[in-house]
């Protein structure tokens, strides 16, 4: 059994969906990335010391553990760590219409022109949908595939509009036919 999984994607991807369901089927702890990278939520990053120290105490002390959400860039020291990464891909236009729905949960009305978030929320989503286009500079595909070619561990790609159930499924049974690297 694989105890230190990563699942990584673009935002809206269903990273922390999919590591929440399979830590509930799994002896696994979830675990997400965004905890790590920010100091206060979608607004002010940790410093990257405080950041990988407090990632690297948590994947030491808390295997086995699923860790949803990317850190390439910032994480790549943290390659070594993982003995399975699944990397999520789904049509863009349905993950940009998840994360407009995310984002108007998270902040309502706020998030709607004239509202005290709109200009975060536009930037936000302007920033999300360069994922399939943009270069290795920012967090995109390129910049996802490079990482993953720099991996020496096995990588299941699960691409398309799955259901979290499918997905589910398709990982659990990856695990359990000895597809182990």
């Amino acid at each position: 059994m694989k105890r230190r999984i990563h699942i990584m994607g673009a935002s809206g991807a269903g990273t922390s969906t999919l590591g929440q369901a399979l830590a509930g089927r799994l002896p696994h702890v979830h675990l997400d990335s965004d905890d790590y990278f920010w100091e206060q939520k979608f607004s002010k990053q940790r410093e990257l010391t405080e950041r990988l120290g407090r990632i690297r105490h948590d994947l030491e002390q808390r295997v086995p553990w699923i860790l949803s959400g990317a850190v390439c860039g910032w994480g790549d020291s943290l390659r070594s760590y993982f003995d399975l990464v699944i990397f999520l891909r789904i049509p863009s236009s349905i993950r940009l219409e998840r994360l407009k729905a995310r984002e108007y949960e998270r902040y309502g009305q706020e998030s709607l022109p004239g509202g005290s978030r709109y200009g975060d929320v536009q930037a936000f989503l302007e920033w999300a949908s360069l994922y399939d286009t943009a270069g290795p500079e920012v967090r995109s595909l390129k910049l996802h595939e490079a990482w993953m070619r720099e991996l020496d561990c096995p990588v299941l790609r699960l691409e398309g509009d799955l259901s979290v159930e499918e997905r589910v499924e398709a990982v659990l049974n990856y695990l359990s036919c000895g597809k182990e690297g």
